[in-house]
């Protein structure tokens, strides 16, 4: 039987109804319940001229078939023109999230895959939004997510996510690369079946700091956080300088890359797949996966939004419900 797996449509006005439209045209190894608005999944499917039959979702089975898709219906609180933002509709983007969240906690759903949301529109509405991950996070008890993103093999983990620069290095303590290091080593055994991941980790000054002459931070904080962890039994490499880490040779047969910053990580990942690329939380007690792109309102309903990153999304969180069983 196909997994059941929850996918909600993301910023109305955005691209999210057009890759979920364009998503149901095929027919698909795993099984999709869309949690939206029916009426902006109809005029959007009409929009791009492609045929749409949504079925109400009834606990079974999830819709695999091409041209159909099970739906849980979350309507909207204003009309939806496609490109055009609408605060408004603010707490109807909540309230997807809560319930493909809720689902997966009671075990209605097996893992939920989000398209993409406008974070300052949320906001506009008055509530305080910071990102899909703080929103689970919160939703599953207040424990600390971690961001990974992955493209093919290549996985990249975020010791810090959206953080001013300035700010980087008095974030970076032991008790934090303890528990981000701790989380990562679990879920790649537990949710992608690792038995043993070789994790490299990053140093955050150039040159891995240089023996101190660059900066500090490995020589007080990085170097015995990883060698305490080592202690206990995770395979950890590093502090590495990571401008050659993340060339070919070095990231041979390693599982996944620790970096201590956003911006230190993700151009190298997104490069090697951007529009392929996969968005997972880890340290959760669901499976999470996102696109890792953002809302592209230009885009919407003009029928040249790509799919790809979504199926890759979907396609991640459908391999993790099979390894974690």
């Amino acid at each position: 039987m196909a997994e059941r797996l929850a996918l909600t449509v993301g910023e109305p006005a955005g691209i999210g109804p057009d890759l979920v439209v364009q998503l149901a045209q095929r027919a698909r190894a795993h099984g999709l319940v869309a949690i939206g608005d029916r009426t902006v999944l109809e005029d959007r499917a009409r929009q791009l001229g492609l045929p749409l039959l949504l079925r109400d979702d009834d606990g079974a089975a999830a819709s695999t078939g091409a041209g159909t898709l099970s739906l849980r219906h979350c309507p909207v609180a204003a009309s939806v023109q496609a490109g055009q933002l609408d605060p408004a509709n603010g707490p109807h983007v909540l309230e997807m999230l809560r319930i493909a969240g809720q689902g997966c906690l009671d075990g209605t759903f097996e893992a939920v895959i989000t398209a993409p949301v406008q974070k300052s529109v949320i906001n506009d509405a008055g509530v305080d939004f910071s990102g899909h991950t703080e929103f689970f996070a919160e939703l599953c008890g207040g424990m600390r997510p971690v961001m990974m993103l992955a493209a093919g093999e290549l996985r990249v983990a975020l010791a810090t996510t959206h953080l001013p620069l300035r700010e980087v290095a008095d974030a970076i303590t032991g008790p934090l690369l303890t528990e981000v290091l701790e989380t990562l080593d679990r879920d790649l055994r537990r949710w992608l079946g690792i038995e043993r991941p070789r994790i490299l980790v990053c140093g955050l000054n150039p040159h891995a700091g240089e023996g101190g002459h660059l900066g500090r931070e490995e020589l007080d904080v990085i170097i015995p956080a990883l060698q305490a962890l080592r202690e206990r039994g995770l395979t950890l490499e590093g502090p590495l300088p990571a401008d050659t880490l993340f060339t070919p040779g070095s990231l041979k047969g390693a599982d996944a890359v620790l970096a201590m910053y956003h911006d230190q990580g993700l151009p190298v990942l997104k490069h090697a797949g951007f529009g392929e690329a996969v968005n997972i939380t880890l340290g959760l007690p669901i499976i999470r996966t996102s696109v890792d792109h953002g809302t592209a309102l230009a885009l919407a309903g003009s029928g040249r939004a790509e799919i790809g990153s979504l199926q890759a999304a979907i396609d991640y969180a459908a391999r993790m419900v099979r390894a974690a069983a």
